[in-house]
């Protein structure tokens, strides 16, 4: 009786190991998968709003294309259209900055290395 307790007792430690490396494993997958590229997108979208200087042309999140006037803190105003109307966006409502700086180009290149 002993003996089928010990082997019993074996298989179910060889099967606790296997799902906890199992679930380690699927950890790892989900990091590289899912987690490490959103934060260099945020990472990317971070740097972008911060880089952004009066004069750039920018498309909000909503499709409005202006060029910056003014940058205060958490907000930004672009001037749109042929009436310069002028509108107020946080910057989080900033989707892309199609003005590309020279200095950028030095960004993109310290990341890769």
């Amino acid at each position: 009786m002993d003996q089928a307790t010990n082997a019993a007792a074996g298989g179910t430690m060889g099967g606790l190991g296997g799902t906890v490396i199992y679930i380690v494993l699927m950890i790892v997958f989900f990091y590289f998968v899912l987690i490490r590229p959103q934060k260099k997108r945020e990472k990317q979208t971070r740097m972008m709003l911060n880089d952004m200087r009066p004069g750039d042309e920018v498309i909000t999140i909503g499709g409005v294309m202006g060029n910056i006037v003014s940058i205060k803190e958490d907000r930004v105003i672009i001037e749109t259209g042929a009436n310069r109307t002028k509108l107020t966006f946080e910057k989080g409502a900033i989707k892309t900055v199609l003005t590309v700086h020279e200095d950028e180009d030095e960004y993109e290149l310290e990341d890769e290395e």
